[in-house]
């Protein structure tokens, strides 16, 4: 008998060998097989990679070396300070502004911002700048200063985007190099205190708290760098709070030796401020050099990666102290 149905047995077959390969879905692929090839198996499903975390040992001697150049900085901003008299504050400017120029070659050469040569240099002549008007302007003006520091950042924001290949960077910089400028005009900051009546004895306390903040902290790292920060940032929690305790301490024990208005908890208090202020800023610095690890970038001269820290502490710590004079202890 002929067959009329176009989807007889035969037709079937000759549609299958027309379209060779996998199985259409219909009488004879109604439900189409799945590929084992892309069939993830058991075991790949349950294995996770995990990237091993590099945990950056802690150099007992370089902490140790670490904590006496903050002590020695410390020492230099204390006895400069008192060395000069009430009309004599040229020799603490020099004082200052060499550290201010150490500052500046330690921050440009770790930081590394755009079109460096021209960054230093101005920044260079903002910190002379200012140091200039501490020792020649009004005693306890701060705002001469804050007008340096803007003028010399709007400098070197100019001099970064001359060139095209450092304008691209210095819109990712711009921070950067706000930071470099504050901290170079801060320690100008140092130089109006001295010439008011609190001033010199409020560097003594705040610049002792700090100094010994920074050098407890590193020793105890040095012997015992634990609970650890981070895997990456070579500090233990102990130090920094130990360093904070005994800042705070010595700070007290000097506020109950000085003059009225200056008692123990004032000296303490002081002494807490300034203490936190270097260790924020110590925290800040191992913080970004281990992002800067991470990122792949290149290491520094390991000099200037290591004064930072304390550098950048007592720059914070000198407007810590202008902050307490003028709204604490007054």
């Amino acid at each position: 008998m002929p067959n009329d149905d176009p989807w007889d047995a035969e037709a079937s077959q000759q549609v299958a060998r027309m379209n060779p390969g996998r199985p259409k879905a219909g009488f004879y692929g109604a439900v189409p097989e799945e590929d084992e090839e892309n069939t993830p198996s058991s075991d790949s499903e349950g294995e996770e990679d995990f990237e091993e975390i590099e945990i950056l040992p802690v150099r007992p001697k370089l902490s140790a070396a670490i904590g006496g150049f903050a002590v020695l900085l410390a020492t230099a901003l204390i006895v400069a300070g008192h060395a000069t008299g009430p009309g004599a504050r040229v020799s603490y400017a020099i004082v200052l502004f060499g550290v201010q120029l150490l500052g500046l070659l330690a921050w440009t050469m770790a930081l590394r911002p755009p079109a460096a040569g021209a960054t230093a240099a101005i920044i260079a002549l903002t910190a002379g700048t200012a140091d200039y008007l501490a020792v020649t302007g009004e005693p306890g003006a701060l705002l001469p200063l804050l007008w340096v520091g803007l003028g010399g950042f709007a400098a070197t924001l100019i001099a970064q985007v001359i060139r095209a290949e450092d304008r691209q960077r210095a819109k990712d910089s711009w921070r950067t190099t706000l930071l470099i400028v504050s901290g170079a005009t801060a320690y100008a900051v140092l130089i109006t205190l001295v010439r008011e009546p609190l001033g010199a004895p409020a560097i003594l306390v705040c610049c002792t708290g700090a100094g010994v903040a920074l050098l407890v902290a590193r020793l105890t790292d040095a012997v015992f760098p634990k609970p650890r920060i981070a895997a990456q940032v070579p500090r233990g929690g102990a130090g920094i709070v130990l360093g904070a305790m005994l800042g705070t301490l010595v700070s007290a024990v000097l506020g109950s030796y000085l003059v009225f208005p200056f008692d123990p908890t004032k000296g303490a208090v002081l002494g807490l401020v300034a203490a936190v202020a270097a260790h924020l800023v110590d925290l800040a610095v191992n913080f970004g050099e281990a992002g800067r690890r991470l990122a792949g970038e290149a290491p520094t001269f390991w000099l200037a990666r290591h004064m930072q820290g304390p550098l950048g502490g007592f720059a914070l710590t000198a407007v810590a102290a202008y902050a307490a004079v003028h709204w604490y202890l007054s």
